[in-house]
């Protein structure tokens, strides 16, 4: 489980393949405490450590492949990277789990004061699960939902965030891994029951949660 916030970016050193999958080699902008076995977000993805030699190795499978934009990397390529949540840690952005919903597309890019918006396109599958003002994961990263529509959604990106992280960096046509919010998901199983608890869908109707 992680938070959102990325402890630091670092660069591919080596993208080997490796079976059907890949090793792929990361050298850490600073130094943190990592060790074999560890899990760790890699733009957003819950990768684990096979060998760390100053360079952290990750092997990344023909699903993760196939379902994020890590088999688009190459060296040199910044990517964010985010140890794992310690139960005794703040918890200042939100849950994230490291498994990637699917991948968005960067469609517009504009400057406002110190402010750049990002509009990224998106499946439909993941975008019924967005809302105004709600939380989602972008290459790791915790962000507050802007505004959305049926095809795409918008996100605010302050100064701090564009130089801590790689997005910064991005433009248009770039792809981006997206992990929604896991709470919907839960509320999404729940309501599919047949006899969802009457109580909770009190609650839930009451705080405007659920139409009548």
């Amino acid at each position: 489980m992680f938070t959102g916030l990325v402890e630091t970016f670092g660069t591919v050193t080596a993208v080997r393949n490796s079976g059907n999958g890949i090793r792929l080699s990361v050298k850490p902008l600073s130094e943190c405490e990592v060790r074999l076995g560890d899990s760790i977000s890699v733009n957003g993805v819950c990768l684990t450590v096979t060998k760390h030699n100053g360079d952290i190795s990750f092997d990344v499978s023909p699903e993760t492949l196939r379902s994020t934009n890590l088999g688009n990397l190459k060296i040199s390529d910044k990517i964010n990277l985010e140890r794992a949540l310690r139960l005794s840690d703040r918890l200042g952005g939100h849950l994230v789990t490291g498994h990637v919903d699917g991948i968005g597309t960067i469609r517009n890019k504009t400057q406002a004061g110190e402010y750049t918006f990002y509009t990224f396109e998106a499946p439909v599958e993941i975008l019924k699960y967005i809302v105004k003002k709600g939380s989602i994961a972008i290459d790791g990263i915790s962000l507050t939902v802007v505004d959305h529509d049926h095809r795409s959604f918008s996100v605010a990106i302050i100064p701090h965030t564009a130089v801590a992280t790689n997005i910064g960096d991005k433009g248009i046509g770039d792809r981006v891994n997206l992990e929604t919010d896991i709470i919907g998901k839960y509320v999404e199983k729940f309501l599919g029951k047949k006899d969802p608890d009457s109580h909770l869908m009190g609650l839930l109707k009451e705080k405007g949660f659920v139409n009548e």
